[in-house]
């Protein structure tokens, strides 16, 4: 099987460009001295998740129940579910923590500590708990200079049946970093936040036994790891067209294309139009702040060679392509076949079933992507 017979759209993993990735971070990592947990949502693949820590502890992040319980079903003992937790999952969170070595959860809530120490008890469980904390982003988490971030902390470890698993955030404003200066100014604070906010527990006789950070961009960026015990991220493992774009990554870095089939030309209008759309890209924006052309992902021809084309618009299956290039334009007829960069690999991957894995010019296997939450 090759990428001329594959039935389009269809997902290709470049395994060796993948498994580099993989080893470089685990390096890094390494050499940072912390811990690297990934982070599976991106892909939420078995083979690519015991890929990413070979040589690691072993521990990763999901981002739903439903990773959570593939993941543990399938030989993962130690597992952070990503989402702040709320009481319509507690027993589920429970159920899944007696099947495991450890399990934990991230609250940004006083109230709800009290409700779940309360489930575990009935199950006579117990649960690891993180506090999650906003050092810039916003998107949820609790300020590291306010009450809460003493409060809560104090008022889990008090717990009879939950563990006061640390403090975790994600810097996902690095993404808006349009200078390896601020980049790295966003992975310095995110570091310096976190490395205070535990020092300031442990005086106050908390004890924190696990400070966590991380981002793809940030990792790719942070010069020491002073005070911080783990490091997640997971879109490194494929990247993207908006990594590229940032300078976590180059190009040729990139493991993720999405395989797609000419359907239509357009000589009038210099357009050719694809079998990938909205429901096999995704309708992720990507780096558009830094380039305003970016459209929805870089299209590349079988081999790799970069075509210089954007996917310009997308409708539920159709992507639309702008080709001013004669040359290329007349290269591509029906039936022809390009490979897309997508802008966000983890929105993509997840709408699909399953991935190729692309080795030696050659399909070489075919591996199954969790779906649900």
């Amino acid at each position: 099987m090759d990428l001329e017979t594959i039935k389009t759209p269809s997902l290709i993993v470049d395994f060796q460009r993948m498994k580099r990735n993989a080893g470089q971070i685990t390096a890094r990592a390494k050499a940072l001295n912390v811990a690297l947990r990934p982070h599976v949502k991106t892909h939420r693949c078995l083979e690519i998740a015991r890929l990413q820590t070979e040589n690691n502890f072993g521990g990763i992040m999901v981002s739903t129940l439903s990773e959570a319980h593939f993941f543990a079903e399938n030989g993962f003992s130690d597992i952070t579910y990503g989402v702040p937790i709320e009481r319509g999952k507690f027993a589920e969170v429970i159920a899944i923590s007696k099947t495991i070595e450890r399990f934990a959860v991230l609250t940004t809530d006083a109230e709800t500590i009290e409700g779940l120490n309360n489930a575990a008890k009935h199950e006579n469980a117990k649960l690891g708990v993180f506090l999650k904390v906003d050092v810039g982003y916003h998107r949820c988490g609790v300020e590291p200079h306010t009450n809460e971030a003493f409060e809560i902390p104090r008022k889990i470890s008090d717990s009879t049946n939950l563990d006061f698993a640390g403090i975790l955030t994600h810097a996902g404003h690095s993404y808006h970093a349009d200078t390896p200066e601020k980049l790295l100014a966003v992975a310095q604070e995110e570091r310096n936040k976190m490395r205070d906010l535990a020092e300031e527990l442990r005086r106050k006789g908390v004890e924190v036994p696990t400070v966590s950070i991380g981002s793809t961009p940030t990792m790719s960026a942070i010069d020491n790891t002073e005070g911080i015990t783990e490091l997640r991220c997971g879109n490194y493992i494929f990247y993207d067209a908006f990594q590229a774009t940032l300078g976590s990554c180059n190009v040729s870095d990139c493991a993720l294309t999405v395989l797609a089939a000419v359907v239509h030309r357009d000589s009038t209008r210099r357009k050719i139009v694809v079998d990938a759309g909205a429901v096999a890209l995704s309708k992720d924006r990507g780096a558009v702040e830094f380039d305003a052309h970016c459209g929805y992902g870089r299209v590349y021809d079988l081999a790799g060679n970069d075509l210089a084309l954007r996917v310009g618009s997308l409708s539920q299956e159709h992507g639309e392509i702008f080709v001013e290039d004669e040359k290329i334009f007349n290269s591509l007829k029906v039936g022809s076949r390009v490979r897309i960069l997508a802008n966000h690999s983890c929105l993509t991957a997840l709408q699909h079933s399953h991935y190729h894995i692309l080795n030696g010019g050659k399909i070489v296997d075919r591996w199954e992507i969790n779906r649900g939450w």
